[in-house]
Protein backbone atom coordinates (compact mmCIF):
# COMPACT_ATOMS: atom_id res chain seq x y z
CA UNK A 1 0.00 0.00 0.00
CA UNK A 2 1.32 3.77 -1.01
CA UNK A 3 2.27 6.11 1.64
CA UNK A 4 -0.71 8.10 2.75
CA UNK A 5 -0.67 12.16 2.99
CA UNK A 6 -2.02 12.79 6.42
CA UNK A 7 -0.78 17.29 5.97
CA UNK A 8 0.59 19.48 3.68
CA UNK A 9 2.43 22.81 4.11
CA UNK A 10 5.85 24.64 4.33
CA UNK A 11 9.36 23.89 5.74
CA UNK A 12 10.52 27.31 6.67
CA UNK A 13 14.38 27.63 6.59
CA UNK A 14 15.40 31.29 7.65
CA UNK A 15 13.72 32.76 4.99
CA UNK A 16 13.36 29.91 2.16
CA UNK A 17 10.04 28.23 2.39
CA UNK A 18 9.94 24.78 1.00
CA UNK A 19 6.23 22.87 -0.13
CA UNK A 20 6.10 19.69 1.29
CA UNK A 21 3.73 16.82 1.80
CA UNK A 22 3.83 14.49 4.95
CA UNK A 23 3.02 10.92 4.46
CA UNK A 24 3.13 7.83 6.70
CA UNK A 25 5.94 6.21 6.84
CA UNK A 26 5.44 2.85 8.93
CA UNK A 27 2.49 -0.01 8.94
CA UNK A 28 1.60 -2.31 11.22
CA UNK A 29 2.15 -5.90 10.32
CA UNK A 30 0.43 -7.50 13.40
CA UNK A 31 -2.55 -10.41 13.03
CA UNK A 32 -5.78 -8.89 13.26
CA UNK A 33 -8.21 -10.95 14.90
CA UNK A 34 -11.91 -9.63 15.17
CA UNK A 35 -14.33 -10.49 18.82
CA UNK A 36 -16.47 -13.51 18.17
CA UNK A 37 -19.05 -14.76 21.35
CA UNK A 38 -17.56 -18.05 22.45
CA UNK A 39 -19.91 -20.98 20.91
CA UNK A 40 -21.60 -19.07 18.25
CA UNK A 41 -18.84 -17.35 16.83
CA UNK A 42 -21.11 -14.35 15.93
CA UNK A 43 -19.04 -11.60 15.19
CA UNK A 44 -19.08 -8.57 18.76
CA UNK A 45 -19.90 -5.33 17.79
CA UNK A 46 -18.28 -2.12 19.53
CA UNK A 47 -20.85 0.42 19.76
CA UNK A 48 -21.31 4.22 19.99
CA UNK A 49 -23.64 3.81 22.52
CA UNK A 50 -25.74 6.83 24.77
CA UNK A 51 -27.06 5.58 28.24
CA UNK A 52 -28.86 8.02 28.78
CA UNK A 53 -30.86 7.77 25.80
CA UNK A 54 -30.61 4.02 25.40
CA UNK A 55 -29.66 3.97 21.67
CA UNK A 56 -26.63 3.69 19.36
CA UNK A 57 -25.13 7.15 18.33
CA UNK A 58 -24.17 8.04 14.50
CA UNK A 59 -20.72 9.28 13.71
CA UNK A 60 -22.31 12.71 12.32
CA UNK A 61 -23.82 13.56 15.83
CA UNK A 62 -20.22 12.62 17.38
CA UNK A 63 -18.58 15.69 18.92
CA UNK A 64 -15.23 16.42 20.93
CA UNK A 65 -15.83 17.41 24.59
CA UNK A 66 -13.10 18.51 27.37
CA UNK A 67 -13.93 17.35 30.86
CA UNK A 68 -13.61 20.75 32.67
CA UNK A 69 -15.25 19.01 36.08
CA UNK A 70 -16.93 15.91 36.98
CA UNK A 71 -19.39 15.64 33.47
CA UNK A 72 -18.92 19.06 32.67
CA UNK A 73 -17.66 19.80 29.00
CA UNK A 74 -16.58 22.03 26.73
CA UNK A 75 -17.39 21.23 23.20
CA UNK A 76 -15.19 21.84 20.17
CA UNK A 77 -15.64 21.36 16.70
CA UNK A 78 -13.51 21.16 13.52
CA UNK A 79 -13.38 24.56 12.63
CA UNK A 80 -12.07 25.38 16.27
CA UNK A 81 -9.44 23.53 15.85
CA UNK A 82 -8.60 24.91 12.72
CA UNK A 83 -9.41 28.64 14.26
CA UNK A 84 -5.78 27.86 16.80
CA UNK A 85 -3.42 30.87 16.30
CA UNK A 86 -0.32 28.41 15.48
CA UNK A 87 1.92 29.07 12.76
CA UNK A 88 2.87 24.80 12.83
CA UNK A 89 -0.64 24.34 11.47
CA UNK A 90 0.65 24.70 7.92
CA UNK A 91 4.32 25.28 8.59
CA UNK A 92 7.42 23.20 9.69
CA UNK A 93 9.87 26.05 11.39
CA UNK A 94 13.34 24.41 11.63
CA UNK A 95 14.19 26.38 14.78
CA UNK A 96 17.42 24.59 16.06
CA UNK A 97 19.86 22.25 14.66
CA UNK A 98 21.76 19.91 16.24
CA UNK A 99 23.65 16.31 16.97
CA UNK A 100 21.33 12.95 16.46
CA UNK A 101 23.23 11.32 19.45
CA UNK A 102 21.95 14.53 21.68
CA UNK A 103 18.56 12.96 20.81
CA UNK A 104 17.41 10.06 23.52
CA UNK A 105 15.58 7.52 21.74
CA UNK A 106 13.19 7.69 24.47
CA UNK A 107 11.44 10.73 22.72
CA UNK A 108 10.76 9.11 19.77
CA UNK A 109 7.45 8.77 18.79
CA UNK A 110 6.66 8.04 14.95
CA UNK A 111 8.27 8.57 11.60
CA UNK A 112 6.91 10.27 8.27
CA UNK A 113 8.33 11.07 5.15
CA UNK A 114 8.64 14.36 3.51
CA UNK A 115 8.20 14.73 -0.11
CA UNK A 116 8.59 18.41 -1.94
CA UNK A 117 6.13 19.63 -4.28
CA UNK A 118 6.87 20.31 -8.06
CA UNK A 119 7.73 24.48 -6.65
CA UNK A 120 10.55 23.26 -3.87
CA UNK A 121 12.50 20.54 -5.16
CA UNK A 122 15.67 23.02 -5.78
CA UNK A 123 15.85 24.04 -1.79
CA UNK A 124 14.57 20.99 -0.61
CA UNK A 125 17.79 19.22 -2.09
CA UNK A 126 19.76 21.84 -0.71
CA UNK A 127 18.39 21.20 2.67
CA UNK A 128 18.96 17.64 2.79
CA UNK A 129 22.66 18.20 1.42
CA UNK A 130 23.72 20.83 3.52
CA UNK A 131 22.46 18.85 6.38
CA UNK A 132 24.23 15.92 5.44
CA UNK A 133 27.64 17.71 4.99
CA UNK A 134 27.09 19.38 8.60
CA UNK A 135 26.22 15.96 10.30
CA UNK A 136 23.27 17.02 11.66
CA UNK A 137 19.39 17.33 12.05
CA UNK A 138 16.89 19.88 12.63
CA UNK A 139 14.55 20.46 15.58
CA UNK A 140 10.88 21.70 14.60
CA UNK A 141 7.31 21.84 15.81
CA UNK A 142 4.25 20.21 13.13
CA UNK A 143 0.22 20.48 14.12
CA UNK A 144 -0.71 17.09 12.90
CA UNK A 145 -4.72 16.52 13.64
CA UNK A 146 -5.53 17.76 17.44
CA UNK A 147 -1.75 18.24 18.54
CA UNK A 148 1.52 20.29 17.89
CA UNK A 149 3.95 17.77 17.81
CA UNK A 150 8.19 18.42 18.51
CA UNK A 151 9.70 16.84 15.82
CA UNK A 152 12.99 15.86 14.37
CA UNK A 153 13.80 15.93 10.66
CA UNK A 154 17.15 14.05 9.42
CA UNK A 155 18.26 12.85 6.17
CA UNK A 156 18.14 9.46 4.59
CA UNK A 157 20.09 9.21 1.79
CA UNK A 158 18.27 11.36 -0.18
CA UNK A 159 14.71 11.14 1.15
CA UNK A 160 13.99 13.33 4.46
CA UNK A 161 12.48 11.79 7.96
CA UNK A 162 10.03 13.42 10.36
CA UNK A 163 10.27 11.76 13.71
CA UNK A 164 7.63 13.04 15.81
CA UNK A 165 8.53 13.41 19.06
CA UNK A 166 7.63 13.11 22.77
CA UNK A 167 7.63 16.27 24.72
CA UNK A 168 9.94 15.91 28.08
CA UNK A 169 6.12 16.11 30.58
CA UNK A 170 5.18 13.05 28.51
CA UNK A 171 8.05 10.37 29.50
CA UNK A 172 7.38 8.98 32.85
CA UNK A 173 10.00 9.06 35.29
CA UNK A 174 11.31 5.52 36.19
CA UNK A 175 12.05 6.12 39.79
CA UNK A 176 14.11 3.36 41.46
CA UNK A 177 14.03 0.25 39.52
CA UNK A 178 17.08 -1.27 40.30
CA UNK A 179 20.22 -0.78 42.63
CA UNK A 180 23.49 -0.72 40.85
CA UNK A 181 25.72 -2.85 42.16
CA UNK A 182 29.36 -2.93 42.24
CA UNK A 183 30.75 -5.93 39.91
CA UNK A 184 34.62 -7.36 39.64
CA UNK A 185 36.71 -6.42 37.07
CA UNK A 186 36.85 -10.26 36.08
CA UNK A 187 33.03 -10.07 35.57
CA UNK A 188 34.09 -6.73 33.68
CA UNK A 189 35.92 -8.54 31.34
CA UNK A 190 34.01 -11.12 30.62
CA UNK A 191 31.19 -9.48 29.57
CA UNK A 192 33.12 -7.11 27.60
CA UNK A 193 34.11 -10.02 25.90
CA UNK A 194 30.46 -11.14 25.45
CA UNK A 195 29.61 -8.08 23.42
CA UNK A 196 32.68 -8.24 21.35
CA UNK A 197 31.41 -11.43 19.93
CA UNK A 198 28.09 -10.36 19.66
CA UNK A 199 29.00 -6.90 17.70
CA UNK A 200 27.87 -6.40 14.30
CA UNK A 201 26.23 -3.91 11.93
CA UNK A 202 22.65 -3.51 12.24
CA UNK A 203 20.97 -5.34 9.30
CA UNK A 204 17.24 -4.58 9.38
CA UNK A 205 16.41 -7.21 6.50
CA UNK A 206 18.45 -9.79 9.38
CA UNK A 207 15.26 -9.82 11.39
CA UNK A 208 11.81 -11.31 10.96
CA UNK A 209 9.14 -11.50 13.32
CA UNK A 210 8.93 -14.97 14.25
CA UNK A 211 5.81 -14.54 16.68
CA UNK A 212 3.90 -13.40 13.38
CA UNK A 213 5.13 -16.42 11.61
CA UNK A 214 4.27 -19.09 14.47
CA UNK A 215 1.05 -17.56 14.68
CA UNK A 216 0.38 -17.71 11.13
CA UNK A 217 1.35 -21.41 11.31
CA UNK A 218 -1.31 -22.16 14.39
CA UNK A 219 -4.12 -20.81 12.60
CA UNK A 220 -3.31 -22.73 9.06
CA UNK A 221 -2.95 -25.64 11.17
CA UNK A 222 -6.65 -25.27 12.68
CA UNK A 223 -7.65 -24.30 9.14
CA UNK A 224 -6.58 -27.64 7.83
CA UNK A 225 -7.98 -29.79 11.34
CA UNK A 226 -4.84 -30.07 13.08
CA UNK A 227 -3.71 -29.64 16.71
CA UNK A 228 -0.04 -27.58 17.07
CA UNK A 229 1.42 -29.01 20.19
CA UNK A 230 3.41 -26.80 22.42
CA UNK A 231 7.58 -26.79 22.57
CA UNK A 232 8.90 -28.06 25.06
CA UNK A 233 10.63 -25.38 26.96
CA UNK A 234 13.03 -24.56 29.96
CA UNK A 235 11.82 -21.66 31.91
CA UNK A 236 14.72 -19.25 31.85
CA UNK A 237 16.38 -18.85 35.69
CA UNK A 238 18.56 -16.29 36.97
CA UNK A 239 22.07 -17.30 36.68
CA UNK A 240 23.67 -18.30 39.86
CA UNK A 241 27.08 -18.45 39.44
CA UNK A 242 27.22 -15.61 37.26
CA UNK A 243 30.78 -15.76 35.70
CA UNK A 244 29.93 -19.51 35.02
CA UNK A 245 27.03 -18.10 33.01
CA UNK A 246 29.03 -15.19 31.39
CA UNK A 247 32.16 -18.10 30.35
CA UNK A 248 29.71 -20.35 29.04
CA UNK A 249 27.73 -17.51 27.04
CA UNK A 250 31.32 -16.40 25.65
CA UNK A 251 31.88 -19.70 24.41
CA UNK A 252 28.58 -20.55 22.63
CA UNK A 253 28.60 -16.84 21.12
CA UNK A 254 32.14 -18.34 19.90
CA UNK A 255 30.58 -21.41 18.56
CA UNK A 256 27.78 -19.84 16.88
CA UNK A 257 30.24 -16.72 15.01
CA UNK A 258 32.39 -19.73 13.88
CA UNK A 259 29.52 -21.55 12.83
CA UNK A 260 28.15 -18.35 10.79
CA UNK A 261 31.69 -17.87 9.31
CA UNK A 262 31.85 -21.54 7.74
CA UNK A 263 28.75 -21.09 6.22
CA UNK A 264 29.48 -18.13 4.53
CA UNK A 265 32.30 -19.46 3.27
CA UNK A 266 30.91 -22.75 1.70
CA UNK A 267 29.55 -21.61 -1.29
CA UNK A 268 32.85 -19.39 -2.04
CA UNK A 269 34.82 -22.85 -2.00
CA UNK A 270 32.00 -24.74 -3.85
CA UNK A 271 32.16 -22.15 -6.40
CA UNK A 272 35.99 -22.16 -6.38
CA UNK A 273 35.84 -26.15 -7.05
CA UNK A 274 33.55 -26.14 -9.53
CA UNK A 275 36.02 -23.42 -11.28
CA UNK A 276 39.00 -25.17 -10.95
CA UNK A 277 37.27 -28.40 -12.33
Amino acid sequence: MPPRTIWKGVISFGMVSIPVRLLTATESRDISFRQLRRGTQTRVRTMRWDPVEECEVPWDEIVKGYEYAKDRYVVLEDEDFEKLPLPSRHTIELTAFVKEAEIDPVHYERSYYLAPEEAGVKPWSLLIRAMRAKGLIAVAKVAIRTKERLCALRPRGDQLILETLYYPDEIRDPGELAPVQEVSEQEMEMARALIEMLERPFDPASYRDDYREALMAVITARLEGQEVEAPDEAAPRPAVDLMAALRASVEAAKARREGEASADAAPEEVGAAVSAG
